[in-house]
């Protein structure tokens, strides 16, 4: 078995690594080589491997024409867009919160309510009263009767009750 394992994740590694073509409803359809560098956003690794935009437009191409020359002769906008090419999202946009939270805690609580749903449904339909055998006379009595066997009288119950003086050992 685990020959038949290794030799399975060889050929997974095999043909994910190799540029496929494989035959798709639509048409061709080229897998990715993830052997090649990927364009990633992090905070924590500020410069990617490669630039966002893969393939440029003629604007884009004559505006990076235009990037080797002066900066103060570009625009602001001019900027923005070469950042653009290069960059997907500025740092505020990545720290730029989410309304994921309300997801998750709105998850959480329903399954609270189900939780508690589900404990009211058991105390009204499946848990049985408390047996007589929980009262404190009962138990008291249960006490008694095995002081009164000697139950474990080595180590056990009755090892700490002082029979001389009808009382627990201290």
């Amino acid at each position: 078995m685990l020959a038949s394992r290794a030799f399975s994740l060889l050929g997974k590694r095999a043909i994910s690594t190799s540029v496929c073509v494989r035959a798709h409803e639509h048409g061709i359809v080229k897998t990715e080589d993830f052997s090649l560098p990927n364009y990633v956003d992090r905070r924590d690794v500020p410069l990617p491997e490669i630039a966002y935009a893969k393939s440029l437009s003629s604007e884009q191409k004559a505006l990076k024409e235009k990037e080797k020359a002066s900066w103060s002769a570009l625009s602001v906008d001019e900027k923005v867009a070469l950042y653009r090419i290069k960059f997907h999202e500025t740092y505020a946009e990545m720290n730029k919160g989410s309304a994921e939270w309300k997801t998750i805690v709105g998850g959480i609580l329903f399954f609270v309510g189900l939780t508690g749903f589900l404990v009211i449904w058991q105390k009204k339909y499946m848990i049985m009263p408390i047996p007589h055998t929980f009262s404190e006379e009962w138990v008291a009595m249960q006490t008694k009767r095995m002081l009164d066997m000697r139950v474990n009288p080595i180590e056990g119950f009755s090892a700490k009750w002082d029979y001389d003086k009808n009382e627990w050992k201290k």
